[in-house]
């Protein structure tokens, strides 16, 4: 058969030798299916979908900085080609991406990149809704650090830095609150009045009085000229530390009472490539939880002494050792991780508070919840290889009793208050093994504000007044825990 090769087959049929010729046709080209870009400030994502597993080749180019990736086994398509008009102006990594067909069956990608990047590149099998990935990830030479990323938005006193921390940048000055919250048109609920969290330090003892300097003239003839003083000796300033710490110390030392800062870390769930739980019409839960969270944190830092930390402020993916992560670098008081999942049964209903279980999960309803959170990393794509095996490991770690006793108690604090304005998927604090709630010194609550796959609660959840409602509650179980267990002055190290 002209162009083509072909392959002969001796079939036998009734004692004769049959001679056909079949055409060997080439292996088909891989397809990509999807392109997807997400960047953050942590790092910039490039997926790409496709129906097979490729095979890739990359390297990096100074002066000026590109990611090069040669891509085997692929002919140039549109939705590859789409990629171009998906990079945003403002990616914090990528100017622009070149496509082109570099070669027979070998496509090549150019990212002109706006600073120095360590690539990964890696493949995920197939799972979930998902087929093959190919997956490259562009992290700045220097990893964003939390404390740093607080103190930028003015949210963070160097003199709160642990002990040993890297010089840190000078905090901008931090904009005052408007009037205004976020965009929500609800009922004003009851304030919940509660003292202001000190830690009681004994007060300094103050100096005897000084012995005056000589007699007193009930009428002197003339006021007496003042002695010549010698020029005192210059100070020299304090360190810039020890200054703000002064500066801290000054401002919140009332009758000896001192007191700090709480810093809250706020998990919305999921992200990026892992959208969480779907709804009937559409709704996602990592858009729900993140909308909750950003409310949350404007209520909470509305409170005397609480600011706020998010494990991610935008739609990109977090893996769950990360997010912990995050919230010990900042030395967070407390971790609350926000949900609206899914259930097998579009009936199921109703908010949860979950914290860790060391033993077992407390209904089967819980132990299938965490199993299927815990697979987030699976679904958002995390690189096994250069995962950081740190992060792996406070994973592993073994909660401390004191850990769960505490976050039992936060838990029970929230859940009473979200009872006022919601129905309660069960009247009590349940617990699972969710991975997210494994730091070993910081109190954890995992929170299902509902669920999305029943199609009433799905409408809730996207009500602006119902997520201001959910916000409200959490702020005032938070100010309700922290009124009845005040905490310590900080003395930990990360």
């Amino acid at each position: 058969m002209p162009g083509a090769v072909s392959r002969r087959t001796i079939l036998k049929a009734g004692g004769t030798l049959l001679l056909s010729v079949f055409p060997v046709l080439p292996a088909a080209a891989a397809q990509i299916l999807a392109v997807r870009v997400w960047p953050a400030a942590d790092y910039t994502r490039v997926t790409l979908e496709n129906d097979s597993d490729l095979k890739v080749t990359h390297f990096t180019v100074p002066d000026p900085q590109r990611l090069v990736v040669d891509i085997e086994g692929l002919e140039l398509n549109p939705t590859l080609k789409s990629l171009v008009a998906k990079i945003q102006s403002g990616d914090p990594y990528i100017k622009q991406v070149r496509v082109g067909q570099n070669r027979p069956k070998v496509v090549r990608l150019v990212f002109d990149l706006k600073e120095e990047i360590k690539p990964q590149v890696f493949t995920l099998a197939p799972v979930g809704n998902y087929k093959h990935r190919l997956i490259f990830d562009l992290y700045p030479v220097k990893a964003v650090d939390p404390i740093a990323a607080m103190i930028e938005k003015g949210e963070w006193s160097r003199a709160d830095a642990p002990p040993g921390n890297p010089e840190l940048p000078t905090p901008a000055p931090k904009p005052p609150l408007t009037a205004t919250p976020p965009p929500a048109a609800t009922p004003a609920l009851p304030a919940v009045v509660t003292p202001p969290v000190v830690v009681v330090v004994p007060p300094a003892q103050q100096p005897a009085p000084l012995p005056p300097a000589g007699p007193v003239l009930a009428q002197p003839a003339a006021p007496a000229p003042k002695p010549e003083l010698p020029e005192p000796a210059p100070i020299r300033p304090d360190p810039p530390r020890v200054a703000a710490q002064k500066a801290e110390k000054d401002k919140n030392d009332k009758g000896g009472k001192v007191v700090r800062m709480m810093t809250i870390a706020l998990d919305p769930g999921h992200g990026g490539e892992d959208p969480g739980a779907i709804g009937a019409s559409g709704t996602r839960e990592k858009d729900i939880v993140l909308a909750i969270a950003k409310r949350l944190k404007f209520k909470l830092e509305e409170q005397p002494n609480m600011r706020v930390m998010l494990t991610r402020d935008g739609d990109y993916f977090v893996p769950l050792g990360v997010r912990v992560d995050k919230a010990r670098k900042v030395q967070a008081d407390l971790f609350v991780s926000i949900h609206a999942d899914a259930f097998m049964l579009p009936t199921a209903r109703g908010s949860s508070v979950f914290v860790l279980s060391e033993k077992g999960a407390t209904s089967t309803a819980a132990r299938w919840l965490a199993n299927k959170e815990n697979l987030a990393d699976a679904i958002g794509g995390v690189n096994i290889q250069s995962h950081d095996k740190q992060i792996a490991s406070v994973l592993l770690d073994l909660s401390t009793t004191a850990q769960i006793n505490d976050s039992m108690k936060l838990g029970k604090a929230v859940l009473g208050e979200i009872s006022g304005i919601a129905k309660l998927h069960k009247g009590s604090v349940e617990q699972a093994g969710f991975a997210v709630l494994k730091a070993p010194d910081i109190p954890s609550i995992l929170i299902e504000t509902a669920f999305i796959s029943n199609p009433e609660e799905e409408a809730k959840l996207r009500d602006n007044g119902y997520q201001d409602q959910i916000a409200a509650a959490i702020t005032k179980g938070i100010k309700r825990y922290f009124a009845a267990n005040p905490p310590l002055a900080k003395g930990r190290q990360t």
